[in-house]
């Protein structure tokens, strides 16, 4: 009999969230290098333009600070999407974040700091 695994489906990480849509936001992320975006990546937000990239905590461009949770998942397709993102006001599951790669604690402070709980 084959195994089937499956993996971590859209907004799995999200375990509670504010009355209505407050916890959500519509931005802009920005994909380079091809790379797809599961639902649960942590992003960071660039000052310069106020678009939305994948979190990194070693950069300088403001991306270093974690400022939303992906909800949308987005493709590997070069350029700029919309997409709903969590910035306030909410719990996620830690172990989902970023595709199931562990937040670092700086991370995870400055969700906190926007009220997003990593549990």
């Amino acid at each position: 009999m084959t195994v089937l695994t499956q993996g971590i489906q859209p907004y799995e990480f999200l375990l509670s969230e504010a009355n209505g849509m407050r916890s959500r936001g519509q931005v802009t992320v920005t994909i380079a290098g091809g790379v797809a975006l599961p639902s649960g990546t942590v992003l960071g937000k660039i000052t310069a333009s106020g678009k939305y990239i994948k979190y990194a905590d070693g950069a300088s461009d403001g991306s270093q600070t974690a400022a939303a949770v992906l909800g949308t998942p987005l493709p590997g397709t070069n350029g700029d999407h919309k997409a709903t993102v969590f910035e306030r006001d909410c719990e996620v599951i830690g172990k989902y974040l970023n595709g199931g790669v562990a937040l670092d604690a700086p991370g995870i402070a400055d969700l906190k700091a926007l009220g997003v709980l990593v549990r």
